[in-house]
């Protein structure tokens, strides 16, 4: 079976940020997993203009913007499903990461999204939530399954290296790529037999 394509979101912009890190030991657990090929999309990557164009339509219309806002556009059409790392800032997702995703308005639909939160005592859970509800709206399905991770600055090297209960979070992270790789693979098929859009 042809591998799907995931892309991996690493939403933090901040100064001495962990994203990276943990987007990256993400992507070594999906790599061994084997169903998906992986690109890795940072939103520090490419400059979104501050104001979003005035209707829909026009957010629907990627013809006209930069280069570099077409291929950031290509790049989540491409995807057959979305894996979403996010810290929790001020009991939320950044910024930065609500600003990619108002960007694009059609490039989520009908493909499954998967959650890896991080922060203090609650592990960006709230952050995560608070996704749940905004790729609803989006016509995207997130999955139940999702990692969490309290005081990640006591798990995770800035470089992405895991040094505290490695085993039980690549447990996790295999089951959550399972749930993820399902959704992938019937959201592909439904897709391919009838265009959402035309649902």
């Amino acid at each position: 079976m042809t591998k799907m394509k995931l892309a991996v979101l690493s939403g933090s912009v901040r100064e001495g940020r962990y994203g990276p890190g943990i987007a990256r030991w993400f992507t070594e657990q999906a790599s061994t997993h084997g169903l998906f090929d992986l690109d890795v999309i940072d939103p520090a990557d490419t400059a979104l203009p501050a104001a979003l164009p005035l209707a829909p339509e026009l957010l629907m219309d990627v013809s006209g913007r930069s280069e570099e806002m077409r291929l950031l556009a290509g790049r989540l059409e491409a995807a057959d499903a979305f894996a979403v790392v996010t810290p929790e800032y001020n009991h939320s997702y950044p910024a930065a990461l609500k600003h990619l995703i108002d960007w694009h308005l059609t490039q989520w639909q009908a493909k499954p999204v998967a959650l890896i939160s991080y922060g203090g005592q609650g592990g960006g859970i709230r952050a995560a939530e608070h996704l749940r509800q905004v790729f609803g709206e989006l016509h995207a399905v997130t999955i139940r399954n999702w990692l969490s991770f309290d005081q990640h600055w006591t798990r995770f090297e800035p470089d992405g290296r895991l040094t505290r209960d490695a085993e039980g979070a690549e447990a996790a992270a295999k089951a959550l790529l399972d749930q993820l790789g399902w959704w992938s693979t019937a959201l592909r098929q439904a897709r391919r037999a009838v265009p959402y859009q035309a649902a």
